[in-house]
């Protein structure tokens, strides 16, 4: 049954110019390295720079990152925590950082396929990290590859805790951006401002807290009359009362009207106790997304069992039916971005974005 008091528990970026680094909030000032693919910079990799961070900061290290596209796999290790990446371009799209695996692409070493994990083209397991106005993309190539049948290909993985995208964009198809923990028993927060996530299955999945403030979800069409995919898949943890919040967020598209659900429940391993949350409220929905805008997943998972919820949306596909459960003021008032990013240690990063 639906829980629906919880108590277990913009436009496109293309034309949102974007930050330099003496505006990067964390780290303002001169950088502590720069990237550039043209070797005037202290690196030609951004991967290359991460590995040259201190461990153990205990303050943002910060890498700007020149404009180009750098073809690279991008891990932040646990031992990297506070390191900052700025983008110096006028525009998110200026600094692309991407790879093109995905879930059944073969290693090189015959050891067998990356597996939906393995194909993050970046890896943030670095608490405290923090990534403004540049590009993170999975470039996998479904048609090229119709051998591939396990098409997931992730353009950032994240599990640690204390996250901040910044005018960010999230480039990919099938789970785009999997926003994860470092176990099942941890929860990981972060926290997405004016952010652009296109794809269009599963394309936010994950068991982290997660909230998105302002910017634009866009979802792809895969050419289909009656299913175009899902927006999220989340697999929150039973104990843990905060998922995904969407507040002020566009939901777009170009696929056929009422094609595309809001998300269905991801259970990993078929685990009873993950039951996703998701809440969007004060947002735009687009008419591609019809009147049940909540559907079950393959092993007889219901999406009535999992904790969906709307609240004061608009636009053409902002419908309120019996399959659309809806909370009143009084069940949404203390779902805020505060009350999903603070946990214990009174953590606020929406509060210096203002």
């Amino acid at each position: 049954m639906f829980l629906v008091t919880f108590t277990v528990l913009g436009v496109a970026l293309s034309g949102i110019a974007g930050a330099s680094v003496a505006q990067a909030g964390d780290g303002d000032g001169r950088p502590d390295v720069t990237v550039s693919t043209d070797g005037r910079g202290d690196f030609t990799s951004v991967q290359a720079a991460i590995d040259a961070a201190p461990a153990g900061a205990t303050e943002p290290w910060v890498i700007a990152v020149r404009p180009g596209e750098y073809r690279e796999l991008v891990k932040v290790p646990s031992s990297k925590p506070f390191l900052t990446l700025v983008g110096t371009g006028q525009h998110p799209q200026d600094v692309v950082i991407a790879y093109d695996n995905a879930n059944g692409t073969p290693k090189p070493d015959g050891s067998g396929p990356y597996g939906t994990s393995g194909s993050a083209s970046v890896t943030l397991d670095g608490a405290n990290f923090t990534a403004r106005n540049l590009t993170f993309a999975n470039l996998f190539d479904e048609a090229a590859h119709p051998e591939i049948t396990n098409r997931q290909a992730v353009a950032v993985l994240t599990r640690a805790d204390r996250l901040v995208f910044d005018r960010v964009r999230f480039l990919g198809n099938q789970d785009t951006l999997y926003l994860n923990s470092s176990s099942a028993t941890v929860v990981a927060r972060a926290y997405l401002r004016d952010c652009y996530v296109e794809g269009d299955v599963d394309f936010i999945f994950g068991r982290a807290t997660a909230v998105f403030e302002g910017g634009e979800v866009r979802s792809l069409t895969r050419g289909s009359s009656t299913n175009n995919g899902y927006v999220t898949a989340p697999s929150t943890m039973i104990d843990n009362p905060y998922g995904f919040l969407f507040t002020g967020v566009r939901f777009t598209s170009d696929a056929p009207a009422g094609t595309v659900f809001l998300g269905r429940p991801w259970h990993p391993s078929n685990d009873p106790n993950a039951i996703g949350q998701v809440l969007i409220r004060d947002s735009w929905i687009g008419e591609h997304i019809g009147a049940v805008a909540w559907s079950d997943f393959s092993g007889g998972w219901s999406w009535r069992d999992a904790r969906f919820a709307e609240h004061l949306n608009r636009g053409p596909g902002a419908l309120i039916t019996a399959d659309r459960p809806q909370l009143t003021p009084e069940q949404a008032a203390p779902f805020t971005v505060r009350a999903y990013l603070s946990g214990s240690d009174g953590w606020s990063p929406e509060a210096r974005q203002r």
